[in-house]
């Protein structure tokens, strides 16, 4: 009986496919963005991502203009990740017959209002009809400066690791739609909107990249567990995460408590967050740390060390656990689980 190819084995298939890249291609496919030189001073990124109803959202409870919103914001967060600033956007549609002509209204107000307050600009795409399920496809390109640009790769031993916000609320948002209840009170807002609106974070990709402290970031989209095992693949390192040490805010704590989770599973699994995952050396802590306070006045959170070897153990308590991949992967056979 053959097992399910992962979204890492069908990636790793098509890349070993590929031609040469002619020289102008300095990063393709493995990190958050392309990265391709052109003229002057600046690289050009550029990044695509697919949305699929029933897959990535559910048109009973997301709505349209928060979802067009969101279609944007996990494209802008790769944009980030690569320390670049967005300047153009590509739509595609795939749209059923019959989507409600107020539903895709609607989507392209939210989206639309998301690209301006980016400053980005729609520059094209394409629509057809699909088979019975609405399909988003949108690309967003950017620009950086050539030595400020961050990758995954350049992670080292001894860094420490950094996230730029709460973890898991996106996940515990989502356990509120599904169920139903209480989506209007105000009490769980700020977890609804984790899932349904999320932030990227626009402002301090490129902070972070300027600094030069900065040393391999990403960010995180699938979980923690599988994002920062891709960080640590790509630099050749490992990483230990301290339990203790995660930011978990105590909505997500209360969420778990009501849903019978453990609130530790959905902010190492649960994916969506897109937070910023970043490495930086131990003695920039104190630079790093009043960096972010005096540019956003926000605080950001060491989770853990890189260290010598290869995956990602979590370190609770006495416990250490390989949870090399353990968050989101559309292939994994309990998908319908992570459906949002």
């Amino acid at each position: 009986m053959s097992r399910t190819r992962s979204e890492r084995d069908i990636i790793s298939g098509i890349r070993a496919q590929l031609p040469g890249d002619g020289g102008r291609v300095l990063k393709g496919i493995g990190d958050d963005c392309a990265v391709l030189r052109q003229d002057g001073e600046l690289l050009q990124v550029l990044t695509v991502d697919t949305l699929m109803e029933g897959v990535h959202f559910d048109l009973g409870w997301h709505p349209a203009q928060l979802l067009g919103r969101k279609a944007a914001a996990v494209n802008l967060s790769d944009i980030a990740a690569m320390g670049a600033t967005p300047s153009f956007a590509l739509l595609s549609l795939g749209v059923p017959a019959s989507l409600p002509p107020a539903l895709l209204d609607g989507f392209m107000a939210g989206f639309l209002a998301a690209l301006a307050e980016a400053q980005v600009v729609l520059v094209g795409g394409d629509t057809v009809q699909s088979g019975g399920q609405l399909m988003l496809s949108i690309t967003v390109g950017g620009e950086v400066a050539k030595d400020q640009v961050c990758y995954r790769a350049g992670a080292q031993d001894g860094d420490l690791i950094w996230v730029s916000g709460s973890l898991g609320e996106a996940a515990a948002g989502l356990a509120l739609c599904k169920d139903g209840k209480d989506v209007d009170d105000p009490a769980w807002q700020q977890l609804l909107k984790a899932h349904l609106d999320p932030e990227a974070e626009l402002l301090l990709g490129p902070i972070l990249a300027a600094s030069g402290y900065v040393h391999a970031m990403m960010d995180l989209s699938d979980g923690l567990a599988t994002d920062l095992a891709h960080l640590c693949a790509a630099s050749g390192v490992g990483a230990e995460v301290v339990a203790e040490q995660l930011p978990l805010s105590s909505l997500l704590r209360a969420a778990a408590v009501r849903y019978q989770c453990a609130a530790l599973d959905w902010a190492l699994r649960g994916g969506e967050d897109y937070r910023l995952l970043f490495t930086a050396p131990e003695e920039a802590t104190l630079a790093l740390e009043a960096l972010v306070n005096k540019e956003l006045g926000r605080d950001i959170y060491c989770v853990g060390r890189i260290v010598e070897g290869d995956g990602v153990t979590l370190c609770d308590g006495s416990q250490r656990l390989d949870i090399s991949y353990q968050g989101y992967d559309h292939f994994a056979p309990d998908l319908v689980a992570h459906q949002g």
